[in-house]
């Protein structure tokens, strides 16, 4: 900025990896007085979001859905199956693999975790070894995170589900999908996961509040077994109440559902398949110019396997200060805000100013992430950071299929 002017005015663009962006339909939909809480059009359409909630989760299982963000719904999901003591196994890829591992444990869990650092995916075969060593089925559940925001990590929840099938072991599969859920191809039946986590604020486009655990019969039965469980996370009392209140352990979070029945609706009138195509399209585009910008500067992925990258989040790295000042750059000249890095350095270290990262998750579409790499590019030529030539027309012609 230049005596105060920028070029910042106007609606601004948050290409951080969720909150997303919100589609106009779903802030008309909350933008509403408060409906009845006890019968009328809010309990129908609560019973119609159900049914297509498991479509998204490529599911025909139960749902309980509750009033928190991903936080929450990893102690809900965790409370109703582990009891204090049991082991779990956590295979971790990141920031939020690591923190799922510390929620289980402040419920007094033991854990067993295998950490696969940030820079890729798990190995299948040392999960496999550490389920062929626990003879005695110590461990209860695997907790595994499909996409960890913070490395931008894609893992391979099938490859579990093999590695427990062929280790012949009972444990629970269990996927936090919050970062992936409506971004990148899950199948939570066909790839045989018992418990899915997910939230609302990342591919479902609506903003934080409500979480979701999916769960199967096999999950349901290891929950009827449980001594006790806490009333508010308990998913029995969620599942098809008799009493409309007790599906959100209370006062319904009334905005939010309306909200998501918009964005819902979004999401099946493009159709499944071509919500994940869309996605992985904008996402090739993206690394398309991150190639170019790295070709003839210090610009890099954090993920290098473009087959391990997700499709909704990409985690990049620059040399000193510079994400930082990229990131800044960019939202006060052009009101463009691009993600922090979180987990790759430690806080507000040198190397922690290092790294930030791109969402391209929900709601968007060509011309935005089009509008985001050229704000990118205005920034490093602002900035004097050495980049190649040519990113933006490489992303263009991946868009065009070229």
């Amino acid at each position: 900025m230049i005596d105060g002017f920028s070029l910042s005015h106007g609606r601004s663009y948050l290409a951080i990896p969720g909150p997303s962006v919100m589609p106009d339909a779903v802030l008309r939909a909350m933008h509403r007085a408060s409906p009845n809480i006890y019968e009328g059009e809010l309990v129908d359409l609560t019973h119609a979001l159900i049914p297509d909630l498991l479509r998204v989760a490529r599911s025909d299982g139960d749902l309980a859905i509750y009033i928190a963000n991903g936080h929450g719904v990893w102690e809900a999901a965790l409370a109703n199956v582990i009891a204090p003591g049991d082991r779990v196994l956590s295979v971790a890829t990141g920031a939020f693999g690591q923190g799922w591992a510390e929620m289980a444990r402040g419920l007094g869990a033991e854990v067993k975790m295998l950490d696969f650092g940030t820079r890729s995916g798990w190995d299948p075969e040392q999960v496999a070894e550490a389920l062929r060593a626990d003879k005695t089925h110590r461990i209860k559940a695997v907790l595994a995170v499909h996409v960890d925001t913070s490395s931008s990590v894609r893992n391979d929840i099938p490859a579990l589900r093999r590695a427990l099938d062929e280790a012949g072991h009972p444990a629970l599969l269990m996927a936090d999908c919050i970062a992936s859920l409506g971004c990148d191809r899950f199948e939570m039946d066909a790839w045989g996961v018992d418990i899915t986590v997910a939230a609302c604020q990342k591919g479902l486009m609506v903003p934080a509040g409500v979480g979701f655990v999916f769960f199967n019969d096999k999950a349901a039965s290891v929950r009827s077994g449980m001594e006790r469980v806490s009333r508010y996370w308990d998913w029995t009392t969620r599942v098809d109440p008799p009493l409309f209140y007790q599906y959100f352990g209370g006062t319904p979070p009334t905005q939010h559902l309306f909200g998501l029945r918009a964005a819902l609706d979004l999401i099946h009138a493009e159709g499944m398949e071509n919500v994940w195509r869309r996605h992985a399209v904008l996402a090739q585009a993206i690394w398309a110019a991150c190639d170019v910008w790295g070709s003839a500067g210090a610009l890099r992925f954090n993920i290098s396997d473009p087959a391990q990258r997700s499709h909704a989040v990409t985690a990049l790295h620059l040399d000193g200060a510079d994400g930082t000042r990229l990131r800044h750059w960019v939202e006060q000249n052009l009101g463009l805000t691009i993600g922090i890095g979180l987990g790759l350095a430690e806080y507000r270290t040198p190397e922690w100013d290092g790294n930030f990262r791109l969402g391209h998750m929900g709601h968007v579409n060509g011309h935005m992430i089009l509008g985001l790499l050229g704000g990118i590019e205005a920034g490093l030529t602002a900035l004097d950071i050495p980049h190649g030539s040519g990113a933006v027309d490489a992303a263009a012609r991946v868009i065009a299929g070229l």
